[in-house]
């Protein structure tokens, strides 16, 4: 006789594939959260290391910001000090102008000639005096055109003079500049 099996097995069997399934896909819902949590922890850290170097950053970009700052306040001082030594040498400079225009002169000044009046307006000097003749006021232009910090001689006016002793002149000339005497 056949056997017949009356047992509802292919339902039980339906029933455990069914609750392997579910329970198949709760582990794997369960490792997808696992997974999703362990990545959200990870990134957290790399973010949290991010924010940290980019504080330590910002903290050294203060620290270098306020050296810069200090250097460039340096730099003015440093250049207000320059500025300082330029006046001091130029007044240096100026201080000694004076002697060396009268040194001049003096060597210019040829016999027969004797200087009156000598005024300096910026770079131009005014001479006046008096000459035993012309020709000694143009021996005197001449030396003063070949005096190294002196250029440009120009006779304003020569006059005899009243008592008939000799020749009232007026001239200008010009200081070279510093510059200019090394040429």
């Amino acid at each position: 006789m056949a056997r017949i099996n009356l047992l509802p097995w292919r339902e039980e069997r339906a029933e455990r594939r069914r609750k392997y399934f579910l329970l198949f896909l709760l582990a794997i819902a369960l490792a997808a959260l696992a997974a999703i949590w362990l990545a959200d922890r990870v990134i957290d850290r790399a973010i949290d290391r991010q924010v940290a170097r980019n504080n330590h950053l910002n903290k050294q970009v203060t620290v270098l910001d306020s050296r810069i700052k200090t250097i460039d306040e340096l730099s003015e001082q440093r250049r207000q000090l320059m500025a300082r030594m330029k006046v001091v040498e130029d007044l240096q400079d100026d201080r000694s102008s004076g002697e060396r225009l009268f040194d001049q002169l003096a060597r210019a000044v040829p016999d027969g000639v004797q200087l009156r009046e000598v005024s300096v307006t910026g770079s131009s000097i005014e001479v006046s005096g008096t000459a035993a003749s012309s020709h000694d006021v143009a021996r005197l232009m001449r030396s003063l055109e070949d005096s190294p910090g002196l250029q440009n001689p120009g006779l304003r006016h020569v006059r005899a003079d009243e008592a008939g002793t000799g020749n009232a002149f007026q001239l200008t000339v010009r200081q070279r500049d510093s510059g200019e005497d090394e040429q």
